[in-house]
């Protein structure tokens, strides 16, 4: 099982609480991040897009920086870890996101690829005068079916000549072409989006589900395997988790407590206020998971609580689950997190077991070479 970090290009992570870690988000915060992720043998890195965030008092997703450009910087200063940028598919034309991403791939040569996303929170658009309408929360599966063909054949071509409701394209041109096939991933959970990933992705990312439950999404990773069936593709899920660990389950267990404790209401009623403005979609869409009051203040991703031993053994029971081919971990605190999983956690897990042969063998050979 692959495991990747979610960087924190938003302030404060994914804890929407006045009593998690505050930070900004900084060029330097996520290159160490990375250059962890990267030392201790993890798989890829991911960033979000965010342009609006939920105000309230911790100002939560109020900063924040921009993906392509950000993963850019990142790809000049690693070697190994793939890399993923997202997509805002509203305010990024086709022509110039597929230019983008094959400029990332020269960079990162050949560690690149992107996460498609629709936009569900209006603001972040009307603001810009680029919403298209409430129609867009029925139709923006059609629009992304039209946008990816675009990008794929200018990335396969070097040119499209593509006609359709969304996009039309004259003669467009791009050169020059990525060195390999720049991989796709999407997040859809509902019908229309789990269609999209199994025609267009390489892999989809799912919600993890409740406390302690590792294998609660298991439901939505077999909707994924009959949706690529019945196209005949293969497309693994990921799954979205939160890891909160310390050196007993008591005390990582009171650090969620204080969390909860210290919610910022302000920015969750207005979290979930904007997922209400869709009134198309049905109740299995992300946006419904993320936004229900259950949860809120982590936006209702998986989240693993407990010791570092605790923490390891749920991990490898994510593993089971037929057709999750990945990981994706977010962190309280992010620079003690990914420490901890790096000499404390990954360690002690079955599933990741390879890394460790592949660690002592570095420390050998550096042993070797002194």
């Amino acid at each position: 099982m692959d495991i990747g970090v979610f960087i924190p290009i938003g302030n404060n992570g994914w804890l929407i609480s006045k009593t998690s870690p505050q930070y900004k988000p900084s060029f330097d915060l996520n290159k160490e991040i990375v250059l962890k992720a990267e030392e201790y043998g993890m798989d890829f890195a991911l960033s979000m897009i965010k342009l609006r965030g939920f105000g309230g008092e911790t100002e939560f997703w109020d900063y924040n920086l921009e993906s392509f450009t950000l993963m850019a910087g990142l790809a000049a200063v690693t070697s190994k870890i793939q890399l993923y940028a997202t997509a805002a598919t509203l305010v990024l034309p086709p022509a110039i996101m597929a230019r983008m991403a094959t400029t990332i791939d020269s960079i990162s040569h050949g560690r690149f690829g992107v996460n498609l996303v629709t936009g569900w929170q209006r603001p972040e658009y009307s603001q810009m005068g680029m919403w298209p309408g409430d129609q867009f929360f029925g139709n923006r599966y059609d629009y992304l079916d039209e946008y990816i063909k675009v990008v794929k054949e200018l990335w396969e071509t070097g040119k499209s000549d593509f006609k359709g409701e969304h996009f039309q394209m004259d003669d467009c041109r791009m050169l020059p072409k990525p060195q390999r096939d720049i991989p796709i991933i999407c997040a859809g959970q509902s019908a229309a989006g789990m269609a999209f990933s199994a025609k267009h992705a390489d892999y989809n990312f799912c919600f993890g589900k409740g406390l302690n439950t590792p294998t609660a999404f298991a439901p939505t990773a077999e909707r994924l395997i009959e949706a690529a069936d019945k196209v005949g593709r293969n497309v693994g899920s990921a799954v979205l988790m939160m890891v909160i660990a310390d050196e007993t389950d008591e005390k990582a267990m009171a650090k969620w407590e204080m969390y909860k404790d210290g919610k910022d209401q302000s920015a969750l009623d207005w979290m979930t206020n904007q997922g209400a403005k869709d009134k198309t979609s049905g109740k299995d869409t992300n946006i419904r998971d993320m936004t229900d009051p259950t949860s809120a203040v982590n936006l209702n991703m998986g989240t693993l609580v407990g010791s570092y031993e605790s923490v390891a053994q749920m991990l490898d029971e994510v593993a089971t689950v037929p057709g999750c081919e990945g990981v994706l971990l977010t962190f309280d605190d992010f620079i003690k997190g990914m420490d901890d999983f790096g000499t404390k956690i990954q360690p002690l897990m079955k599933s990741r077991a390879h890394i460790g042969v592949a660690n002592t063998k570095k420390a050998l050979d550096a042993e070797g070479a002194v």
